[in-house]
């Protein structure tokens, strides 16, 4: 029996960790590929407060050392399901069950992908899913930006800062952004719309070299040279193993508070796994000290009665 048990070891994940197995409770960590989430694939981080630049990978290290440091256990295991009893939380996962008093759900989310030949190869070199990590690498380069919602425009806006010329994929005749987004992305030099296109192909050998885009109204293949692409048609959460156990939006996004309560008792979601404008190693880790102490409060009322 834990007194907390963590799902996730990304950076929201972890930071709990610290702070919980800090506080004296039992906790454990569950991670179903490596510690660190998405951060540990990425290659440089240029905006973790105190780090210049530093690796992903070696970042997520420094966060695993510093949660086992205070007696967190990692385990790499894949929930599976939940058992959300009112005094017990139990995860049934592929390689056992995991109780505890608290279960912390930190599973992030996933960008959703082009499926395109060359995409998975060169993401990382080239291909990005996050301008605010990523656009700096750009400076004075020509780069595109696949997608027609709010996430895309905004994103094209901000890539503007650094590159010399970004181009707009976009499957439809009209974006669908806010109207005050597109204004203002339709009256920008640096930015030109590419209507009725959809990337077929990334091409390059160590880095993106170029695009190969389809115009759907007409069918032809034309091909667009730029050192990077930057893809945003959605995200998705990694919410498939709740079953129904909690209260989700539209989106399939955990619902919770501020104190990051959700809709069952003593149970808190942390990170991407929330629907949240940003998306940041920064923002998961305040999600995780906040969690921690709401924990604490939680474990110390439970007591009470």
């Amino acid at each position: 029996m834990y007194d907390v048990v963590i799902v996730g070891g990304g950076p929201g994940g972890l930071t709990t960790a610290i702070y919980t197995s800090r506080a004296g409770l039992r906790t454990i960590v569950l991670e179903k590929e490596m510690p660190g989430g998405l951060m540990a694939s990425t290659d440089l981080i240029e905006n973790w407060p105190g780090r210049p630049q530093v690796n992903g990978a070696e970042l997520a290290e420094d966060f695993r050392e510093h949660a086992e440091r205070f007696g967190a256990e990692l385990v790499m295991d894949e929930a599976q399901s939940l058992d959300l009893s009112p005094d017990v939380k139990t995860v049934r996962a592929s390689g056992g069950e995991y109780s505890g008093r608290v279960l912390v759900l930190a599973t992030g989310s996933a960008p959703r992908t082009l499926g395109v030949p060359g995409e998975k190869r060169l993401t990382g070199r080239g291909v990005s899913y996050c301008a605010t990590c990523d656009g700096a690498f750009f400076g004075g380069k020509e780069i595109a930006c696949v997608g027609g919602g709010d996430a895309a425009v905004q994103e094209a806006l901000f890539l503007t800062r650094f590159a010399s010329r970004v181009y707009l994929v976009h499957r439809r005749d009209e974006l669908r952004a806010v109207r005050a987004l597109q204004d203002r992305l339709l009256s920008e030099d640096k930015i030109e719309v590419l209507w009725n296109s959809v990337v077929e192909e990334i091409v390059g050998d160590d880095s993106v070299d170029k695009l190969r885009i389809r115009d759907v109204a007409v069918g032809e293949v034309n091909t667009l040279t730029v050192s990077g692409v930057f893809i945003y048609v959605g995200h998705r959460p990694a919410t498939d193993f709740i079953s129904g156990e909690l209260q989700l939006d539209s989106d399939g996004y955990i619902a919770a508070d501020e104190d990051l309560r959700t809709s069952a008792p003593g149970v808190f979601a942390v990170g991407d796994v929330r629907h949240r404008l940003q998306r940041q190693i920064a923002t998961a880790v305040g999600d995780g000290a906040t969690a921690a102490m709401s924990i604490e409060n939680y474990l110390d009322q439970v007591r009470e009665v």
